[in-house]
């Protein structure tokens, strides 16, 4: 089996993982994966925000949703998916594994 490979923290933040994963997945539920940085300046990933009560969940600021941060945030997300869909169809024949029934 080979060794698990780690992404830095500050670079899934930085790459817009957590953006995504918040934004696509978990706001909607009333969810948000949280990232925090010690004063040292180290990321680590701290919980999940849990507003499910909310029932329309959550969103992020709308000023945020309009910046340059944010666009190149999904696009770098977007990329590599894209690339991943195109060898996983390939390969597989499909980009989310399905469960069996």
């Amino acid at each position: 089996m080979s060794e698990v490979k780690y992404m830095d923290t500050k670079e899934f933040r930085e790459k817009g993982f957590l953006f995504e994963v918040n934004r696509q997945f978990f706001h909607p539920l009333g969810l948000a994966l949280e990232i925090k940085i010690d004063d040292e300046g180290n990321e680590y990933l701290g919980g999940v925000w849990d507003h499910r009560d909310d029932p329309e969940g959550m969103l992020y600021d709308e000023k945020l949703m309009q910046s340059d941060s944010a666009r190149q945030k999904k696009q770098n997300v977007i990329d590599l998916l894209t690339e991943k869909a195109k060898c996983r169809t390939e390969k597989y024949g499909y980009v989310i594994q399905p469960v069996k029934e």
